[in-house]
């Protein structure tokens, strides 16, 4: 006779293993459209409107890496990148946006990076604005 836990067993043992395996989310919906690691800010106002909050974190510098390709005679050609090479940078500017959808949906903040998306975080359920 088969018990009831020999049938549960395999599925909470499947179930866990799926859970662990998991990505983390780095995207979410807003107003049926799909916001993503990757986009530009412009792109995300134009999907899920203006932020709740705009706020600017301050800059970071960010290093260029150059790539080079040799041609040789025959079609053969390598390519190689040179980190740092020439020790070009970048300042970028670092903004964060949080948006609230209402006391029965998560609140998101979001990080751009010389304005294109690079982080997604939930920050718990919003709340009602007064207007």
């Amino acid at each position: 006779m088969i018990s009831c836990t020999d049938k549960i067993f395999p599925s909470a043992v499947l179930f866990a293993v799926a859970m662990l395996l998991a990505q983390p989310a780095h995207a979410f919906r807003c107003k049926s459209k799909l916001v993503k690691d990757g986009m530009h800010e412009l792109q995300v106002i134009a999907v899920c409107g203006k932020p709740t909050t705009a706020r600017h974190l301050g800059y970071t510098i960010q290093a260029y890496n150059i790539g080079w390709r040799n041609s040789y005679p025959g079609g053969l050609s390598t390519e190689r990148t040179y980190p740092g090479y020439g020790n070009l940078h970048q300042q970028i500017i670092i903004t964060e946006y949080i948006y609230n959808f209402g006391p029965r949906k998560l609140m998101r903040r979001l990080i751009f990076e010389g304005g294109v998306l690079v982080t997604i975080e939930s920050i718990g359920y919003g709340y009602f604005e007064k207007k």
